[in-house]
């Protein structure tokens, strides 16, 4: 295992550096928490959506379909909602091709990994 308190570049499948990960959060490069990675390996967004899981490579992959059954999970409390990003990361490995029932959620769906006071799962205003 790595050390948790240093940053992890997190790839998309096309090789470009999308974010961060100071475990458990994820973070994008501003800087700002747009989810959180259980001991599982399960990616959930800051507003404890299911996202996806998290990949060796490091990748956040998804099926294409799922059943929607996962619970929701609440945001790790302790930890930053902001940090500074790494200004870059080393370059990525080679990353495997992946099947057609499975998808990138960095690059097809990055709208699943919003910051808090952004994404349609938001809480509302009263």
């Amino acid at each position: 295992m790595t050390d948790p308190r240093r940053p992890i570049p997190i790839y998309t499948t096309a090789g470009d550096y999308e974010a961060f990960l100071a475990y458990p959060i994820v973070y994008n490069l501003s800087g700002e928490a747009i989810g959180f990675v259980t001991p599982e390996r399960e990616v959930y967004s800051v507003h404890g959506e299911y996202v996806g899981w998290l990949t060796n490579d490091p990748r956040i992959l998804r099926k294409r379909t799922y059943d929607y059954a996962k619970p929701k999970q609440a945001f790790p409390s302790g930890f930053p909602r902001k940090l500074v990003a790494p200004p870059s990361a080393p370059l990525p490995p080679m990353m495997a091709e992946l099947s057609f029932d499975t998808i990138d959620v960095l690059d097809e769906y990055p709208e699943l990994l919003p910051t808090a006071d952004a994404g349609e799962f938001r809480d509302d205003m009263d």
